[in-house]
């Protein structure tokens, strides 16, 4: 593995180890570029504290440590810093200001909620709901015009246990629509280690039939996820079978 750009923080409050042991273990594996992209703050307005993710308060520090390390650890290993965001409409225009304040590097887009986390719902939750799944795609597609995102994080993560048809409907329509703009799709190695809905073999059958490119993402919430390889193996297969077009490295 050459490069992943999907890495969390204990700033997460459900990822631990230091972004020292991260970069330590990525050169130990033989990563080459290195991308920390916690969980994107929101500017809640009713006095909601996030169980998920840093405050706004925090992102200075954050980005401050990581180019820091990077400073350090420049002779053995390239780091960049941004942030993973959910496309949340009102809050979009102060994310992005405080992202451009910072000088942060990318954004990936990992559409967990369709509102803000408060109201959910989740999209992990299975469901029959159509109008849930079409609203996801919608969201995503929406998100990816705005040309603020360097990939799609775990576009699988939409747990539709409906009809089919429908599934497979909506996700020809968003795998054509990340075809058209290129916008890579990320096969995500902790969902691959621990079982979870995703990677869907369904999924990345649709996506393989309409020509999409994806990038491996280790989505590390510990220094020891950037360690398991078997999991990037099995994402290695899981491309081959479907014909995935995979990169090795992202232009940022």
């Amino acid at each position: 593995m050459k490069a992943n750009y999907h890495a969390h923080t204990y700033r997460c409050q459900h990822a631990v180890d230091t972004e020292r042991e991260y970069i330590e273990a990525a050169i130990e594996m033989g990563i080459e570029e290195f991308g920390f992209s916690d969980h994107i703050p929101c500017p809640f307005k009713d006095g909601y504290v996030s169980p998920i993710r840093m405050t706004m308060e925090q992102a200075p520090e954050y980005v401050e440590t990581i180019r820091r390390l990077g400073e350090e650890y420049r002779d053995d290993i390239r780091i960049y810093v941004g942030f993973e965001a959910e496309y949340i409409p009102e809050f979009y225009e102060e994310q992005m200001r405080m992202f451009h304040s910072l000088g942060c590097d990318y954004l990936i887009l990992g559409q967990h909620f369709l509102n803000n986390e408060a109201e959910g719902p989740y999209m992990g939750t299975e469901t029959e709901d159509e109008s849930r799944i079409r609203a996801y795609v919608d969201a995503v597609i929406e998100a990816m015009k705005t040309g603020s995102y360097l990939y799609l994080a775990h576009p699988d993560l939409m747990n539709f246990q409906g009809m089919d048809s429908v599934y497979d409907w909506e996700m020809t329509r968003l795998c054509k629509a990340m075809k058209e703009m290129d916008i890579p799709m990320e096969m995500n190695m902790l969902g691959m280690a621990e079982g979870r809905n995703y990677p869907s073999e369904r999924f990345w059958k649709i996506a393989g039939e309409t020509g999409c490119r994806a990038k491996i993402g280790i989505d590390a919430h510990c220094s020891g996820h950037i360690k398991k390889m078997d999991s990037y193996v099995q994402c290695r297969e899981l491309a081959e079978k479907y014909n995935i077009d995979l990169i090795d490295k992202l232009a940022l």
